[in-house]
């Protein structure tokens, strides 16, 4: 395991045993992935993502902490490829039932069912997967980051409203790719829209000379429809999709109109002030990882400082609680899903430059909260650990 650093920060640089009897230690636990080969070096992966998210949850922790006596701290371990992610957590543990993890999906329900963490807190940062939220959800484990179905509903209730009725999908093979293009294809069932046609990109082309000629190729067999979607996980060939189909038509999912958990073009509700405070702290835009573990983070603070407790049974049962709210800079006040442990959240739905609309959309209507059309609802849960 490699220690990449550590952050330690105290209500007045003090040992928090000198100024609160409720202090919580959090640990951000990372593993390192590989990254596989894409077309392009434009959008390099920040060496702080999501730690940076984490660190300004602190920080605004921080703030309210002083005033009440508590104390935080965040300590970052990262782990390398080859390295054992549940040994370390095993050792994280030890000094601390907070974690937020960022890591695929089956290392994070590995570290959710060590004895050590079954009264633990765990948040899930980085795994977008369903079954995370589905019949392979853990009781300890709540969810910051939207699912991929959360951000296909997103999507396709847009469409809907524009009534862009008939759509078609190219998806890329890596495993993120086929996770959002199933999870498109589940809303666009669900809200009963047709897909009329669906292609695989395997091209290991340059793209960036080739584009002009095999797109238009590529697509030319889907005939007419209203919207191209793209399931392009690693950002790797969508770029390369808009202006160059044959025909002109929107695009959207991973390229063109984005459903997202975050993004710097946010400017309403207060956003402003949350991109500046973080482009100060990290000199650079959020972004989704960095937002999901800043909510887990800020989540974990809400709960201690309205009950008063670093007890995990307390702060859990809390966090679950219809009493729990998180102001998220989206315009709605977000808590979590009591059958699955889901941060409820809007979706932004984002080009390059702006937001276009801010899901669920109006319209789309529920008996509890317009936040359950977006993602898996309690009737169709197939979540038991929340409830047993």
């Amino acid at each position: 395991m490699n220690r990449i650093f550590r952050i330690v920060l105290a209500v007045l640089a003090l040992p928090m045993s000198a100024l609160a009897e409720v202090a919580i230690p959090v640990t951000y636990l990372q593993l390192q992935v590989a990254r596989p080969p894409v077309l392009s070096n434009l959008d390099p992966i920040p060496d702080d993502l999501g730690v940076a998210g984490a660190a300004l949850g602190l920080a605004d922790n921080l703030t309210t902490a002083k005033f009440l006596g508590h104390a935080y701290s965040l300590t970052v371990e990262t782990v390398p490829e080859d390295g054992d992610f549940t040994a370390a957590a095993r050792k994280v543990l030890a000094e601390s039932p907070f974690l937020i993890l960022d890591a695929p999906a089956a290392a994070q329900l590995a570290v959710a069912d060590l004895p050590e963490a079954q009264g633990a807190v765990l948040f899930n940062a980085s795994a977008p997967d369903i079954a995370l939220r589905q019949d392979h959800c853990r009781a300890n484990l709540l969810h910051t980051l939207p699912s991929d179905l959360m951000r296909g509903d997103a999507l396709v209730q847009f469409l809907v409203r524009r009534r862009w009725d008939d759509l078609v999908l190219v998806a890329g093979d890596h495993p993120g790719d086929r996770a959002f293009a199933d999870a498109l294809r589940t809303s666009v069932a669900k809200f009963r829209l047709s897909l009329q046609g669906e292609k695989t990109w395997v091209f290991d082309a340059d793209m960036r000379r080739n584009a002009a000629q095999e797109v238009p190729l590529f697509t030319q067999e889907f005939g007419d429809y209203d919207v191209l979607l793209v399931a392009d996980a690693l950002d790797d060939f969508g770029r390369y999709i808009a202006y160059n189909t044959w025909q002109p038509r929107p695009v959207a999912g991973t390229e063109g109109l984005q459903p997202v958990t975050w993004s710097p073009v946010i400017e309403q509700w207060g956003a402003v002030q949350m991109q500046n405070r973080f482009a100060d702290h990290a000199g650079r835009g959020m972004l989704p990882r960095d937002y999901a573990a800043w909510a887990g983070m800020r989540a974990l603070g809400e709960a201690v400082t309205r009950t008063n407790s670093d007890d995990p049974a307390v702060l859990r049962s809390y966090l679950l609680s219809a009493e729990f709210e998180l102001a998220g800079f989206k315009g709605r006040a977000m808590n979590f899903r009591p059958w699955n442990g889901q941060l409820r959240q809007p979706i932004p739905l984002v080009t390059d430059r702006a937001v276009v609309a801010m899901a669920p959309i109006e319209g789309f209507l529920h008996e509890r909260t317009e936040l359950d059309t977006l993602g898996v609802d309690q009737a169709e849960s197939l979540c038991t650990a929340f409830t047993e």
